[in-house]
Order: structure tokens, then C-alpha cells, then sequence
């Protein structure tokens, strides 16, 4: 199996990174500052052994792969805003042999949010989901930080809706090689849904810095409470706290590890995308709030807030708590 890792960013960096090191043959999709420095640098992937360079092939397009191959799996790891656009590259591009990428070749989720897995089996037939687990951070062009051990992330991995199949048990040897535990469970989407209602606080990290004060984490508790309410009236079950808790107690850092960390959200105000992924986390929330109407006044806060501070490249963490939690409050009564 070739991988084809779409979006090069932390996961995708990292992911490429320790496939390549196993021995698997992989290539890395990226864009704009990013892309040149991979090209003209390589990856500078720093785990828990320390940094190394990977020289791997980098495109910024599907057509500089020319026809890809009955064995590649394309892991699609850009931010969920972005998945359209690389959805429509990706999926007619023709394969070896006959047929294009969305008739033939497997496409692998490897995002937040429960949103890009239904966008993806529109155009393509085989779509995978994978709940990522993996402390990694990207801020400078070319490089990707990712310290957790003994293992450099757990990656629950089904297929979508549910179900596995020997491509997935393919795809989880090769990952288990790799630095990663990698479960192949028949309900992935469950395990999604549960690190969804982690990431809710996504927002307030963004924003206002490290959830360090009761303050902050008080707003995080009501997001989650809310994101708990809507998933039960709309019948989706989640991973319980036990299991979440278990998954993370086997990622640890290393000792005098210093390297920033932030969460993705927290990524993509650092480095002034403009977009940030809040739509498809606390917007998902409210979406099924509206859907089945149930109030949901905290992740509307939190989704409008981030997506300001985007849009108009705001610095991450300059918001102060006193300052969310007011139209928290505001929003509430």
C-alpha cells in the first residue's frame, strides 16, 4: 500500500511521518508556505526519540501524481472546512487499470468532527472513519511536533457507517507497525462522537489560551453538558467517560518536554488560516440542536465567537475568560 496523505499538517504529518519510518511508502499533500518547505526541506517530524528529517515526494495537486495506483489509500487529514474542495480533486483522478479514486480506492477520515465521513461517501464508494487520538502540533511550515509515548497516538479506525473489512485490518498493521495502537471496531462513529464532545472546548482554548482556571473550564463543562443533551435526543451514542479516560491514561510526554502544544483550533489561529474548524464542532452541536429543538445558547457562542476570531485574524488567546464567559451569560438568559 501506497498512502496518500491529504493534508500534511500535525495528523498528517504525523501520520505520514512514522508510516514513512516503518518502511511504507507515502506521499505528502500540501499547500502554500507549507508546501515549499517540505519540498525544499523535508519533514522535520519531532517524536518522543527527537527530530528527524523525512525526504518524502510532496504535491500540491492531484494531477502531479498522474494516474494512482490500485493500492494506494488516501488518508484525508485537512480540517473539515476544507474537505470539499479536496474531496472533488481527489475523488476523479484516475486509478491504474481503470476506474478514478471514488470508484476504487479507500478513503480514510482522519479528522474531527463526525461531518466529513458523510461529505466523502457522496463521492466516494469505500470511506473509513478514524477517531484520532494524536497530541501533535503545527505551527511553522515544514515541521510537526508529536511527543506522546510509549505510543505516538491511538487511532480507533472503522468503516463508515459501521462495520470493518480487510482493508481496514490492512491499514491498522501498518499503523500498529508505525508508533501507533490502532483499533479496528465496528462502530467508529460512536468513538467519533465521543472525542466530539472533547472537542467542543476546542473553542475556548482558541480564543481565550490554556483552560487553566475554573472559569474556563466551567464554560467547557456547559458545552459538553449541551453537546451531551442534543446527542441523546438525537439517538447517537457515544463513547463512555470510562473509555475515554482509559484511551487517554496511554499517552503520556516525555519528561522536560517544552514544545508548544495547543489544540487544533488553537493551530489554525496561530498560524492566520482564516478558518478554523469550530462550524463542524460546536456548529454540529448546534445544528442538531436546532434540528431537534433543544437550546444550545454556550456552543453558539463558542462556534460565532471562534469563527470571528478567524475570519478576522485575531491572535490566539487574546480574549480574556471574563470576557467569554460574560456572552456565555449573556447568551443564557
Amino acid at each position: 500500500m501506497r498512502y496518500i496523505i491529504i493534508g500534511a499538517g500535525a495528523v498528517g504529518g504525523a501520520l505520514g511521518g512514522r508510516l514513512a519510518e516503518a518502511g511504507h511508502e507515502v506521499v505528502l499533500v500540501a499547500r502554500g508556505a507549507h508546501h515549499e518547505a517540505l519540498r525544499d526541506h523535508g519533514l522535520r517530524l519531532t517524536t518522543a526519540e527527537g527530530p528527524h528529517i523525512h525526504r518524502l515526494p510532496v504535491v500540491g495537486h492531484p494531477e502531479e501524481l498522474g494516474h494512482l495506483r490500485e493500492g494506494d489509500v488516501l488518508m484525508l487529514a485537512v480540517k473539515t472546512q476544507d474537505s470539499i474542495a479536496a474531496l472533488d480533486a481527489w475523488a476523479p483522478r484516475p486509478v491504474a487499470g481503470g476506474g478514478t479514486a471514488g470508484e476504487r480506492l479507500p478513503l480514510v477520515c482522519a479528522q474531527n468532527g463526525v461531518e466529513s465521513e458523510r461529505l466523502a461517501l457522496r463521492r466516494f464508494r469505500r470511506v473509513y472513519g478514524m477517531c484520532v487520538w494524536l497530541p501533535a502540533t503545527h505551527v511553522e511550515p515544514g515541521s510537526v511536533t508529536a511527543v506522546s509515548a510509549p505510543v505516538t497516538g491511538v487511532l480507533h479506525l472503522g468503516r463508515f457507517p459501521s462495520g470493518t473489512d480487510e482493508t481496514v485490518r490492512s491499514i491498522s498493521a501498518a499503523l500498529e507497525k508505525s508508533h501507533f495502537d490502532a483499533p479496528v471496531v465496528d462502530d467508529v462513529m460512536r468513538w467519533k462522537y465521543g472525542k466530539l464532545l472533547g472537542n467542543l472546548a476546542n473553542s475556548v482554548e482558541a480564543v481565550t489560551g490554556a483552560v487553566t482556571t475554573e472559569e474556563a473550564r466551567a464554560v467547557c463543562r456547559a458545552a459538553r453538558a449541551e453537546g451531551r443533551t442534543v446527542l441523546a435526543a438525537a439517538g447517537l451514542e457515544t463513547v463512555t467517560d470510562a473509555e475515554a479516560a482509559e484511551l487517554r491514561s496511554r499517552l503520556r510526554f516525555e519528561p522536560g518536554d517544552a514544545s508548544p502544544r495547543g489544540g487544533s483550533s488553537w493551530q489554525s489561529l496561530s498560524r492566520g488560516t482564516g478558518t478554523i474548524e469550530a462550524d463542524f464542532l460546536n456548529g454540529e452541536i448546534v445544528l442538531l440542536g436546532r434540528v431537534h429543538g433543544i437550546p444550545t445558547p454556550v456552543n453558539e457562542v463558542l462556534q460565532r465567537v471562534a469563527d470571528a476570531f478567524a475570519r478576522e485574524r485575531r491572535a490566539a488567546g487574546s480574549m480574556t475568560v471574563a470576557e467569554l464567559t460574560g456572552l456565555v451569560e449573556a447568551a443564557r438568559h
